[in-house]
């Protein structure tokens, strides 16, 4: 055993002087193997690999790189948002893809301000969102029609849709509880005034109380900061949008009405708002049965139009809808 032992130790140390001699045929081996040669191909492999995925990411950064636009008062919507310029992230996007190689590539972007926001436009009245934005909202005006509030709530928790609730001051007082669970389901509140009145037929007192007297109440009922505020039958004059302003509120109309309180049918309803709504679009309904009916039918029919839903706030922010992503 010992003898087989020590035959194996003097063999290694054979080989081992071998492979340090300068001939002899374990040398004469490992260099026609020439190993070298095989490692710098793999290296120029991984190299090309890189550089293809670099210009991968550059390309198509081109293509989803889009200006800022500015926010502008037109002669016909007045005042209209702005929207976010976009860009990718070149270096970043490509730092991600080599730190997660298994995982789909997926672009880092910045937005871009316009250098004109809807801020700039001073006291004016807003009917729609950027026509740029692919972006819907529900505006839904509750003043009455307590009945259809619960089966409307339901429907937006099943769709996963989330609308702007604008209330009748003297609605909240009465129905606290019923707002909070609006507010639970997670939906945006703002001001409708306090008695529902014309706003244009009231003195500047009055008008100041009307929009004041909710706006605390929004505050002290359901800790909500107000930013918006419609006027109730979406009657208004300059006075009102600049007594709002002065409250720190912007004043918000429709673009699209349902006339969901002339009773018109489900039907009826669902085609008139899906055939015309655009981006940008803002929807006034309000909690009645033919708007409780057609709701569903109203959002699937927008989505199909390739249009997302979201609150006022988000329609009418410069906030870049991101595209989807690109291989």
């Amino acid at each position: 055993m010992k003898t087989e032992k020590v035959a194996l130790v003097l063999a290694c140390i054979a080989i081992i002087i071998g492979i340090g001699s300068t001939n002899g045929p374990v040398k004469d081996m490992l260099v026609q193997l020439k190993p070298q040669e095989g490692l710098a191909v793999w290296k120029d492999e991984s190299a090309i690999v890189h550089d293809d995925l670099r210009s991968q990411i550059e390309a198509n950064a081109a293509k989803l790189s889009a200006p800022p636009v500015d926010a502008v008062l037109d002669r016909v919507w007045k005042a209209i948002p702005g929207y976010n310029g976009l860009e990718v992230d070149v270096e970043s996007t490509y730092r991600n893809a080599l730190l997660q190689p298994k995982e789909p590539l997926k672009y880092v972007y910045r937005q871009i301000p316009p250098k004109v926001s809807l801020d700039d436009l001073g006291a004016q009245p807003i009917f729609r969102g950027n026509p740029g934005k692919p972006m819907v909202s529900l505006m839904i005006n509750v003043a009455w029609g307590n009945e259809y509030i619960i089966p409307m709530l339901d429907i937006l928790d099943e769709e996963k849709v989330k609308v702007t609730f604008f209330l009748d001051g003297s609605w909240l007082s009465k129905n606290p509880e019923l707002a909070a669970e609006m507010q639970k389901r997670g939906h945006e509140m703002e001001n409708h005034a306090y008695t529902h009145p014309n706003m244009s037929s009231l003195s500047h007192a009055r008008a100041t109380a009307e929009i004041e007297k909710t706006q605390k109440l929004l505050k002290q009922t359901l800790g909500v900061t107000n930013k918006w505020f419609a006027p109730p039958s979406g009657d208004f004059n300059q006075q009102t949008v600049e007594i709002a302003a002065s409250l720190g509120l912007k004043t918000v109309l429709w673009t699209l009405d349902t006339v969901d309180w002339r009773n018109p049918s489900p039907e009826f309803v669902i085609v008139k708002i899906t055939s015309k709504a655009e981006p940008g679009t803002l929807v006034l309904m309000h909690p009645t049965a033919s708007s409780s009916k057609a709701l569903r039918g109203m959002i699937q029919g927008i989505r199909k139009k390739g249009l997302s839903l979201g609150t006022v706030s988000q329609t009418l922010s410069a906030e870049r809808i991101l595209p989807p992503e690109v291989e």
